[in-house]
């Protein structure tokens, strides 16, 4: 019998949990996706590329967002079981809360795997993927793509335009604008320019032109003329020198990588404090749905007839699930700078799971205070015209 109950509650909150989950990163994939339109409008590229691009915004949107639909399943299968009174029978059979509770936590636990499966290996590796079609994306901008006649920006601050394009592959009329550095600003002026590679990287080779720098302030222009010049395209393209590749950054790494990475690696030297905070948020990723579990039974959970309002139970809940993940944020963000921050992060998550768990094994059922309670009924019926009862 009470694996017939475990079954139809795991199926209920994991059907929840799937519809809710692929809802909200359905919507905000959209968002994000209309961001990167300018792939087709301004770089040219198809409906497969942005397709492409963007679909593997997916899997990483879905890490941040399972927790929070995980709740929101909870809540709807909690509120789903009370509503039609099938806590209360459960109950008065002799099924105790923390018996009840144990669907529910077979259900955080699947959550919880998927979320360490996306936070240590998928994540980083969709990140990768994400930087490496994007530089592919701006390899050929620059070979194929930039058109004569069009000022193109490849990214903010830098922007190509060309006079046209020579049968042999050559560019003619070239002007590079570089805003990227706010303290000076570099105009770029050739006859014309070709394309090549060496030491693994990409290099413009810009012929008979001329550099104006205009630096912040009320300072002259300075024009240096030249008759090479080679302008660095190794970050736009899919073949980087191999340190741009090993130095990659945090989000871009295996969970096992931040764990042991390399003493003498140069991005962990830079930015050791990202190294820290980002290993500690992913640890702390796949608890996260447990704790929320913890939390959201333990506020709801408890029977109750349909007389019985589940309102500030309700609040409880969602109220606590984001102040823990509001210190969870807030403290992966101090941990850069100190790692005293994450005794405080581990203390809370620690601490509030252990006080959920002591409210479902007692069987609390959390009701809002007699104070509050009265306060919002002569509130209400001050609005309805009517005498307080």
């Amino acid at each position: 019998m009470t694996r017939s109950l475990d079954r139809y509650i795991f199926r209920t909150v994991m059907t929840a949990f799937l519809m809710v989950l692929l809802s909200l990163t359905g919507i905000i994939w959209i968002t994000h996706a209309l961001r990167e339109i300018d792939l087709i409008t301004n770089q040219g590229q198809t409906i497969l590329v942005f397709l492409g691009i963007t679909t593997l915004l997916i899997p990483i949107l879905a890490q941040v967002i399972a927790p929070i639909a995980f709740v929101i399943a909870v809540v709807y299968a909690i509120d789903k079981l009370n509503g039609d009174s099938e806590i209360v029978v459960m109950n008065a059979a002799g099924i105790s809360p923390a018996r009840l509770f144990r669907p529910f936590l077979y259900a955080g636990v699947v959550v919880s795997v998927l979320v360490a499966f996306v936070s240590a290996y998928l994540s980083p590796s969709l990140q990768r993927e994400l930087r490496d079609r994007a530089t592919r994306v701006r390899t050929d901008l620059v070979s194929n793509i930039v058109q004569p006649g069009r000022f193109l920006s490849i990214e903010g601050g830098l922007t190509f335009h060309i006079r046209e394009r020579r049968p042999n592959g050559d560019l003619a009329g070239i002007l590079i604008d570089d805003r990227r550095n706010r303290d000076m600003r570099s105009t770029f002026l050739a006859e014309q320019g070709s394309l090549f590679r060496k030491d693994g990287g990409t290099f413009l080779l810009l012929q008979n032109g001329s550099i104006q720098r205009l630096e912040k302030g009320p300072a002259e222009p300075r024009i240096v003329l030249f008759d090479r010049y080679a302008f660095d395209l190794s970050r736009f393209t899919n073949e980087a020198p191999a340190a741009q590749v090993k130095n990659r950054p945090p989000r871009e790494r295996y969970l096992w990588e931040l764990m042991a990475p390399d003493p003498d690696d140069a991005a962990l030297k830079a930015q050791p404090g990202h190294f820290r905070a980002d290993l500690h948020d992913r640890l702390l990723a796949p608890v996260y749905p447990l704790a929320f579990v913890v939390i959201a039974f333990a506020a709801i959970g408890g029977p109750r007839t349909t007389r019985q309002s589940r309102g500030f139970a309700v609040a409880l809940a969602v109220g606590g699930v984001a102040l823990l993940r509001l210190i969870g944020f807030a403290c992966i963000v101090l941990a850069i700078q100190s790692g005293a921050a994450l005794v405080f992060l581990y203390g809370s998550v620690v601490l509030t799971c252990a006080l959920g768990v002591v409210a479902i094994r007692r069987g609390v059922t959390i009701e809002a205070p007699a104070s509050l309670t009265n306060f919002l009924s002569s509130l209400f019926a001050r609005f309805a015209g009517q005498p307080a009862t």
